[in-house]
């Protein structure tokens, strides 16, 4: 049973990857989701795509904006996922929801999945969604995903227990169509490895001769500066010369001029942010590669990423890692398959405002092994 896979937001190729390596064989028949086409408005993005998941097909990526994107010209889709921006949802920006530029793009999901009615999607975003617009905003898109025709899951996945070296913390919503008459589990490691920031970059080594392993120049004051932070602290909680000290007033973002702890999972990955936002080194005085940075999101070394090197940070940092979503996608097909996988109740709950008041979110430790 293959699934053809429609994407919008597609980004560089993180979906795609873990759904593609998310396939298995389950008595006699292959379960697996291959690529039909994707959606992306940065040229850059879409060329990494192309380049890494359908280089015999580039045509099947369109590169524009989805508000111009004529879907009735797409071709037929068994499931879809759409990472809709986080720009407007984030809790790192001004968090204007629904009256952002980027809020209301989730509706073009919508439009995809009442014109093809595919069997599944999956859909993701960052946690700060659960609280924009005062929650009006999380369960708006709940309900407009439900009233599709789907049984909806939502959950906020910490991908540092999926063993993904990194902090990276994201909703990821899954809709199976209702009369299929299945309903879609979230899948847990019962006993996660956790991979350590150091363990991601150093093992195995990185080739000499990788893709977007570019060093980056540092300034004479960065390198002064960073010898004075120790691993896991950043410019404001380490001991530094007055001269050396950054002049910010009022919010100090944790993440400025932050070393790496080897010994823990990396911070979150970001795809903008000016000096001090490129996450550093936890020895050596300097910023990540753009490779070092894919590491850390789980990308093969041999994923080429197109574009210079800001925007290849952009990509990287805007992406979903793929060995996270590999096992969503892969219960995604075991629930298709009828084949039991360890999962936990959801840790995002809705409920509704009539009965409740406002929306509670309340997460649960009551386990479930099927």
């Amino acid at each position: 049973m293959d699934f053809r896979l429609g994407e919008l937001f597609c980004g560089p190729g993180g979906i795609a990857i873990g759904a593609r390596d998310a396939a298995f064989e389950h008595n006699g028949e292959i379960y697996s989701i291959s690529h039909e086409w994707a959606n992306d408005y940065e040229k850059d993005t879409c060329e990494t795509y192309s380049k890494n998941i359908c280089p015999e097909n580039v045509g099947s990526v369109i590169c524009e904006d989805v508000r111009k994107l004529d879907i009735d010209n797409l071709s037929q889709i068994d499931g879809l996922a759409f990472g809709f921006p986080c720009n407007d949802f984030s809790i790192v920006g001004e968090q204007k929801g629904f009256e952002g530029n980027y809020g209301p793009l989730y509706t073009y999901g919508i439009k995809a999945l009442n014109k093809f009615q595919p069997s599944w999607f999956l859909a993701e975003n960052v946690g700060g969604l659960r609280n924009s617009n005062d929650g009006n905003a999380f369960q708006t898109i709940i309900d407009e995903l439900t009233a599709t025709g789907y049984n909806v899951v939502a959950n906020l996945y910490k991908f540092e227990n999926y063993e993904v070296p990194q902090a990276r913390h994201r909703i990821i919503i899954v809709g199976i169509r209702n009369d299929l008459g299945l309903t879609f589990k979230v899948p847990i490691i019962k006993n996660p490895k956790t991979i350590t920031s150091r363990e991601a970059i150093e093992i195995p080594s990185i080739p000499t001769n990788a893709p977007n392993n570019e060093l980056t120049r540092q300034s004479e004051n960065v390198i002064e500066r960073l010898k004075h932070i120790k691993p896991g602290q950043n410019a404001f909680n380490a001991t530094i010369p007055d001269h050396l000290k950054l002049n910010v007033k009022g919010a100090q973002i944790s993440q400025i001029y932050k070393r790496l702890d080897p010994n823990k999972p990396a911070y979150t990955v970001t795809g903008s942010g000016g000096g001090g936002t490129h996450i550093y080194h936890w020895e050596e005085n300097r910023a990540l590669t753009n490779r070092e940075r894919a590491r850390l999101q789980t990308f093969p070394d041999d994923f080429v990423f197109c574009g210079s090197k800001e925007s290849v940070r952009k990509q990287i940092g805007m992406a979903v890692p793929p060995k996270g979503v590999k096992l969503i996608f892969e219960s995604i097909l075991k629930t298709f398959a009828r084949i039991p996988y360890d999962s936990v109740l959801p840790n995002i709950e809705t409920r509704n405002r009539d009965l409740f008041g406002k929306m509670v979110m309340e997460p649960t430790e009551d386990y479930i092994t099927n």
